[in-house]
């Protein structure tokens, strides 16, 4: 076994190898960028080595950096979590001519997996099941639309050197292939330096089923059965849970079957996933292999009882597999849901910020490989058959920052049932207990997806999100009078706390009368005219009709105070109302006219309007690229551009404008 490994990535990944490396007795290097210099995975690390600016092109992609890095710390292996390096045959090659083991397949099964096309093809030839479509290497534009009005639409166009959802557009009928064709490429581009795409058939209300297999350099390969991840917002993955509701005995072997061939098809050797796409009937088709260890695996532990990453880590200095195929069982149903900072109110876009506040549910040791392992938490540990109720992946702790220069997600949550209802159960109690504060998160959304008739009931397809639509994007509605009543308790439970002589205690008593004090919330949504009486028995509290005794009933939540912000949390709800103070001077913002605004930090790659056009309402006028994720601005209104503010590849700033617009 190695000594001392370097792990090749950041954020929870990298915190999550270096976890399993200490309960290993192995050392580890972390390496960081500028922008992570006092990040968690640095200092959960024995070693740090800095690597380059923030940009991941010059700092986490450079693999010269990476094995100069390696060498000049001891390292004998390098592990490179997912994302990045992890799935690039170069690096791995130039590990090996460093002397060093890369922790992951070998270089040439990376080659023919990495292309779809070129897998699709290996597959066929394996005789594993394909999706009918083009994966050839023909690029021409017309060609490839001549290709899906064969296929038939709705075809799905995907970059062939893709993954993560980027790269990939559904398009809808022959009339779309062109401008989808334009930006399934630059995004492909984009994110992999390379444009090739594929097309095939997109299937209806199909299933995304994946399998999880390990190999090692002795020859074994088996399969530690599947993982659902069906429920997907631009095909990135939102949940993710093992077993797949409704899987027969046969329909598990035979998947199996088919993810092990294809697996030993490219002479592979570690931990990988084979991903199929699925019928409601049961069918089922290769979609792509993914040559690593995947974001959801924590799912596959946890129902297995298995530390992957140690597996990992065994497979890559010559050891087999710890278990053979017959000694596998399942144990329970586990399910995980991301944690992203994004507001999924206004199209999942990601939100920038310092998390001021991270309150987390409490999480405990579980059992992995057979020894208690705590991951991203501390908590006590459990011994026995059942692994602990629930987990956290994270990479960030508060105070951190979620930057524009990586992925925004914030933590993996994890639960574990006896069954598919106590998981859920326990999911839905998990997310509830999660306060966030400083940026906009998927919780709240998360909770209404775990909690929805179709979830529940594993009426699982991957447009489950688009189906249930108005379920998971209520209107928004006022904030109720509770959550008004503890903004207020807070508000003047610290006053009390902060007063320093008796004039500025908030008692409000009055001889022989009561008192009521204005209060003025507001949040986006709306204001709210509240007061609070002041009466020798207690405080009664007002808004509107209605009225609560704060004396004898209690309005159960968390409130959080950020400057005259209240965060109330209650119910699984994150109500965000800001004070009113009287005393204080509000500044007025000058308002921005018809300018329409970046909603976050990216670079412009395409101006569809020009400069006194008129245009319609809900006309694409400009396209930014942040994170790697494609931005639509839309004009609001009918009406004309009277100017364009930037050019094609400039960078802009959260809140710039963009153009100048008039209404009509």
């Amino acid at each position: 076994m190695f000594t001392k490994i370097l792990i090749a990535n950041r954020g929870e990944i990298a915190c999550r190898v270096a976890a399993t490396a200490r309960r290993l007795g192995i050392k580890t290097v972390a390496v960081y960028s500028e922008a992570d210099a006092s990040a968690r995975h640095v200092a959960v690390c024995d070693e740090a080595v800095l690597i380059g600016p923030a940009a991941a092109k010059e700092s986490y992609l450079r693999g010269d950096k990476i094995i100069a890095a390696a060498k000049a710390t001891g390292a004998q292996a390098i592990h490179p979590g997912y994302g990045f390096l992890s799935e690039n045959a170069e690096f791995a090659d130039a590990c090996a001519e460093a002397g060093l083991v890369f922790i992951g397949p070998p270089a040439s099964a990376m080659r023919a997996m990495g292309s779809k096309s070129a897998a699709k093809q290996l597959m066929e030839k394996a005789n594993v099941p394909l999706v009918p479509g083009y994966h050839g290497e023909q690029q021409d534009a017309d060609f490839l639309h001549g290709e899906a009005d064969r296929i038939g639409y709705p075809v799905l166009l995907k970059a062939s050197a893709g993954g993560g959802g980027k790269g990939m557009r559904v398009v809808e009928n022959s009339a779309q292939f062109k401008d989808a064709l334009a930006s399934c490429k630059r995004e492909a581009i984009s994110s992999f330096g390379d444009d090739k795409v594929l097309a095939e058939k997109y299937l209806q209300r199909p299933r995304h089923i994946e399998i999880q297999v390990f190999a090692d350099t002795l020859g074994n390969c088996i399969y530690l059965f599947e993982r659902d991840c069906s429920v997907q917002r631009r095909h990135q993955k939102v949940l993710e849970e093992a077993p797949a509701p409704g899987m027969t005995d046969e329909r598990r072997a035979a998947m199996g079957e088919a993810a092990v061939a294809a697996a030993r098809a490219v002479g592979y050797v570690g931990a990988g996933t084979v991903e199929f796409i699925a019928n409601q009937d049961g069918t089922f088709y290769f979609m792509e292999m993914n040559t690593r260890l995947q974001v959801e695996h924590p799912v596959t532990e946890m129902i297995t009882g298995t530390d992957l990453v140690e597996w990992q880590l065994r497979v890559a200095a010559g050891e087999p597999l710890p278990k053979q195929q017959h000694e596998l069982t399942i144990n329970g149903h586990a399910i995980e849901a991301r944690i992203y900072a994004e507001n999924p109110e206004k199209g999942f876009l990601p939100s920038i910020g310092t998390l001021r506040h991270l309150g987390t549910p409490a999480a405990v040791s579980f059992e992995l490989g057979g020894a208690a392992t705590a991951i991203g938490g501390a908590g006590a540990a459990t011994h026995g058959a059942a692994p602990a109720a629930v987990r956290i992946d994270s990479g960030v702790r508060q105070g951190d920052a979620i930057s524009p220069f990586y992925d925004p997600m914030i933590a993996k949550l994890i639960v574990w049932g006896a069954d598919r209802k106590q998981a859920l159960a326990r999911m839905a109690q998990a997310l509830e207990q999660y306060h966030i504060v400083g940026l906009h998160t998927n919780i709240a959304f998360l909770k209404r997806l775990v909690e929805g008739q179709a979830f529940a009931s594993a009426d699982l397809d991957t447009g489950l999100i688009e189906r249930n639509h108005d379920t998971l994007f209520p209107t928004a509605q006022p904030a109720p009078v509770a959550a008004l009543a503890l903004a207020a308790k807070a508000l003047l439970a610290d006053e009390r706390k902060h007063a320093t002589d008796p004039w500025q205690q908030t008692t409000g008593w009055r001889m022989n009368q009561t008192y009521t004090r204005k209060l003025a919330f507001a949040d986006e949504h709306a204001a709210y005219d509240t007061s609070v009486t002041y009466r020798p028995g207690g405080l009664l509290f007002t808004s509107g009709e209605e009225s609560i005794q704060l004396g004898d009933q209690a309005n159960r939540g968390t409130v959080l105070r950020d400057g005259d912000t209240f965060h109330v949390f209650s119910n699984g709800m994150h109500y965000q109302l800001a004070w009113n103070d009287p005393m204080a001077h509000a500044g007025e913002t000058e308002s921005e006219g018809g300018r329409l605004t970046a909603p976050m930090p990216g670079k412009v790659v395409a101006v569809l309007a020009s400069k006194g056009q008129d245009v319609k309402k809900g006309d694409a006028l400009v396209i930014m690229e942040a994170m790697k994720m494609e931005h639509t601005i839309a004009a609001p209104h009918d009406g004309t551009v009277n100017d364009i503010l930037y050019n094609v590849g400039d960078q802009v700033a959260d809140g710039a404008p963009l153009l100048d617009f008039q209404a009509a």
